[in-house]
């Protein structure tokens, strides 16, 4: 049975990352209830836009997995007493995904970035991955009358797993309006994943993911993301003004 964490009315899975990849790994195998499995990874600052968004909220909450991508959560539940084990994040579980499927039938299409830049994502994962099948690619750039269109490339490609990386909100309503006519098992909501394997952001050395300071090093390498960063202290403030 699925158990959650309410965290500011978003259903976070008390869940770890060795069981995450399992149940994405089983979406990807079986449909479930014949449409594609939805995975979200919430972090702060998709958290506070959801508490000012109801629409946002709901789609969240339908989601057939949603973990805690974001040390920031982890805290945030632990001040709720209502502790979740560790942080999931779409990055490291599309990762291990990866080399769960590689060798299978199981395609992967690559939805979302600049021109360009899924293709070069897919030759880094195929090279990564080997035996990787890159089902299909589509830039993030498009008009909401091409949808249909797109989920008709999707499906004729005969991917198993969609990687949809258009930005919050944005991504996460798209694979909830389309889930119904996608024939792929999962879609996961992934952010800048396509850049991070086209090279165009370089994720944070090991030391700052082990030590919970990935955003220090975003934050340090793009000051630009200070005000992304101040979704942080507000998430906990609200979160311990929530908690009494």
């Amino acid at each position: 049975m699925r158990k959650t964490v309410d965290i500011l009315g978003v259903k976070i899975d008390n869940i770890t990352a060795s069981d995450a990849v399992e149940r994405a790994v089983g979406f990807i195998n079986c449909r479930p209830e014949g449409r594609a499995a939805m995975m979200f990874t919430p972090n702060p600052e998709i958290i506070m836009a959801a508490r000012g968004d109801d629409d946002f909220k709901n789609i969240l909450n339908h989601a057939d997995l949603c973990t805690a991508d974001g040390i920031g959560v982890i805290y945030g539940a632990k001040m709720l007493k209502t502790p979740l084990p560790e942080r999931v994040t779409g990055f490291d579980t599309v990762c291990a995904v990866f080399d769960k499927i590689k060798d299978t039938d199981a395609g992967v299409f690559l939805f979302g970035a600049k021109p360009g830049v899924a293709e070069r994502a897919a030759e880094e994962i195929k090279s990564r991955y080997a035996g990787i099948k890159i089902a299909g690619v589509h830039n993030g750039y498009f008009k909401d009358e091409e949808t249909p269109a797109i989920v008709e490339e999707i499906n004729a490609s005969g991917a198993a797993l969609v990687l949809v990386c258009l930005g919050m909100k944005k991504q996460e309503s798209w694979i909830y309006q389309n889930r119904e006519n996608l024939t792929a098992g999962l879609c996961m909501g992934l952010g800048g994943v396509l850049d991070v394997f086209a090279g165009d952001v370089k994720r944070a050395p090991d030391f700052f993911v082990n030590h919970n300071l990935e955003w220090f090093y975003r934050l340090v390498k793009q000051p630009s993301r200070l005000v992304r960063c101040l979704a942080l202290p507000k998430f906990l403030v609200t979160v311990a003004v929530h908690k009494k």
